[in-house]
């Protein structure tokens, strides 16, 4: 048996410290804290993957090398090389609708709108996996005021694609900065003990 833990974001040195890479920055997190061997980029997965294993249980650790909205032909091909059922696939993103740095640990849920999970949702044709949200909102306030705001323009929703593609201030980085660090000790303490257990002390 084996675990597949997959953090989304955009390739690329200037998506690095968008919100939309939130998953990228855990999985390297988690890399420094498990002393995982370098991550290597593997072409016929359209991924960067790296592995351990724990309790006798082969992880997978990957970061899909597509865009963002394409992050589904990654984990497809991934858990079906590897014969990984989706409930054993745990997706790490950034949520806007979440306030920020705030972790939710969720299971079998619509996407919520956002476009990598949508992705992952179609090309597995299930949507029973885990999730581990990390939120980027500043408040609902605002939430409400850049979804209004949102218009398209060449087919691209410009207000929420701008906001998810935008850097955290000083203040918000730092803490985004422990929210990154508590979302990889909430991994560990989960592939260590089980995620039911993350899930009752966090939600």
């Amino acid at each position: 048996m084996a675990k597949l833990i997959v953090g989304l974001g955009n390739p690329g040195e200037k998506y690095k410290m968008t919100r939309h890479n939130l998953g990228f920055r855990v999985i390297d997190e988690i890399s420094e804290d498990f002393n995982l061997s370098k991550i290597k980029c593997e072409a016929k997965f359209k991924a960067e993957i790296s592995e351990c294993r724990i309790k006798n249980e082969k992880i997978l650790f990957a970061k899909p090398q597509t865009f963002m909205n394409e992050s589904g032909q990654a984990v497809s091909q991934i858990s079906r090389f590897y014969k990984i059922e989706p409930e054993n696939i745990w997706i790490i993103y950034d949520d806007m609708d979440l306030p920020l740095g705030k972790l939710k640990i969720s299971f079998n849920k619509n996407s919520g709108g956002h476009k990598g999970v949508q992705s992952i949702i179609d090309h597995l044709g299930r949507k029973d996996f885990f999730r581990f949200r990390i939120g980027t909102g500043t408040s609902q306030k605002s939430i409400k005021s850049i979804k209004l705001k949102v218009h398209k323009v060449e087919g691209q929703s410009c207000g929420l694609r701008d906001f998810v593609l935008g850097k955290f201030s000083g203040e918000e980085e730092k803490n985004i900065q422990e929210a990154i660090k508590k979302t990889a000790l909430a991994i560990e303490a989960a592939l260590e003990e089980n995620i039911e257990k993350a899930m009752n002390q966090l939600n």
